[in-house]
C-alpha cells in the first residue's frame, strides 16, 4: 500500500520521511517519551533515521503497520508534532484485528491533537474501504494517565490491567488495555480517568 495523507482543519497526518529525522530524534529524547514507549532509550539520530527508513517503509509496504507523522492543518512539509500508527494482525478468513499507538512532542501537548489524529486513523482502520478492522485495541503502561485520556476520549472501552503484559527494554510491565469495535459509541463509554492519588 502507498502511504496518503489524512487531514482535518486542524491536523494534517503524513507519513515520515528523512527530512524529520532531526526532529524525532529531538522528540524521542524526551525523558516522557522514554518513559512510556518502547523506543530504545537513550535515543539517537540513527534510531530516527531506521525508524524512518525500515519500519515505516516496510511497514507500509507489507500492511503491517502504518504509520503517520502528526502535522500542522495544511502545513505539507511540517515539524513533527507527535507520531500515530496502527498495526494489523490476522489469520485468512478472520476480521483482522489492530493495535493502536502514538505519541506527542513537549511543545505540542495538551492541544488534543494526537486525540484528534488517532481518531481519524481510528476511523479509517474500521471502515470497510480501509482496513475493515474487527477490533481496534491500544495498551498502556499502568501509570499512563495522557495515554489513556486519549484512548477513553475516542471511545475505547477500558478492558483491565494485564499483569506482565507489555514488554519493554526487556522489562515486563503491567499494562492497562482497552478496545474499540466499530459500532460503538464515538464517546467516552467511562467516567473520566482521574489519576491515582498521591501518595
Amino acid at each position: 500500500m502507498e502511504p496518503f495523507v489524512l487531514a482535518t482543519d486542524r491536523v494534517r497526518l503524513s507519513v515520515p520521511t528523512s527530512a524529520d529525522v532531526d526532529r524525532i530524534a529531538e522528540i524521542c529524547a524526551d525523558p516522557v517519551i522514554a518513559r512510556w514507549t518502547t523506543v530504545p532509550s537513550p535515543y539517537t539520530r540513527d534510531d530516527a533515521a531506521g525508524f524512518v527508513e525500515k519500519f515505516v517503509v516496510d511497514g507500509w509496504a507489507e500492511e503491517k503497520d502504518f504509520t503517520w507523522a502528526v502535522r500542522a492543518a495544511g502545513d505539507a512539509d511540517g515539524p513533527v508534532l507527535g507520531m500515530v500508527g496502527i498495526s494489523r494482525e490476522g489469520a485468512p478468513g478472520v476480521p483482522p484485528v489492530g493495535e493502536l499507538g502514538f505519541w506527542c512532542a513537549p511543545d505540542a501537548r495538551g492541544r488534543g491533537l494526537v486525540t484528534e489524529a488517532s481518531r481519524l486513523v481510528v476511523d479509517w482502520a474500521v471502515d470497510p474501504e480501509g482496513l475493515g478492522l474487527g477490533v481496534v485495541r491500544w495498551r498502556a503502561n499502568v501509570g499512563n494517565w495522557a495515554s489513556r485520556r486519549v484512548a477513553w476520549k475516542l471511545g475505547f472501552r477500558y478492558e483491565g490491567l494485564l499483569r506482565r503484559f507489555g514488554a519493554q527494554r526487556g522489562v515486563l510491565t503491567d499494562s492497562w488495555v482497552a478496545s474499540y469495535v466499530p459500532g460503538d459509541p464515538r464517546e467516552p463509554s467511562e467516567p473520566w480517568p482521574a489519576e491515582a492519588p498521591a501518595a
